[in-house]
């Protein structure tokens, strides 16, 4: 998708990596999605053992500003910005309509494809096809569709 990935050095943060989405740094904490029937779980807090038994914490807006999470079952990958995260302890995206039909409060998992929410937080790269059939990243077009508004990031 043309973003850039940037691993930390050291251990112990509270996110996994940043993504730069040319000129914007997000502190992304991965994590692994759970299928459970037409609903996608994805966990939203950590829990480390320490000399005083578990720790268990819920993500911040202060620990990351994105919670990327892969569902094997479905080969899809989901992105929650901090007003769907903070706080909660874990996030159930629904597939299907409830057998209830309630419709009030429902988070719909295609409204959290990554792809979807990179493009809602300014990311310019778009999938092109090439003649063989295959993906690849193209630039945005047309230029003026990219945010002149935002500085470029600060290196030192």
């Amino acid at each position: 998708m043309g973003l850039g990935i940037l691993w930390p050095l050291t251990n112990g943060l509270r996110y996994d990596l940043v993504l730069d989405t040319r000129g914007l740094l997000y502190r992304v904490q991965c994590k692994t999605a759970r299928l459970n029937g037409d609903v996608v779980v994805i966990r939203c807090r950590t829990c480390r053992r320490t000399a005083f038994g578990y720790e268990r914490r819920s993500y911040t807006t202060d620990d990351v500003d994105l919670i990327v999470a892969y569902c094997a079952e479905l080969s899809r990958c989901f992105a929650l910005r901090p007003q769907s995260f903070a706080g909660r302890t874990a996030v159930q995206l629904r597939l299907a309509p409830t057998k209830n039909n309630q419709r009030e409060r429902i988070n719909w998992a295609e409204d959290f494809e990554f792809a979807a929410t990179i493009r809602r937080l300014g990311a310019v790269a778009q999938l092109g096809e090439r003649e063989s059939g295959t993906l690849e990243v193209t630039g945005s077009i047309p230029v003026g569709s990219t945010r002149s508004d935002v500085p470029p990031p600060s290196l030192w």
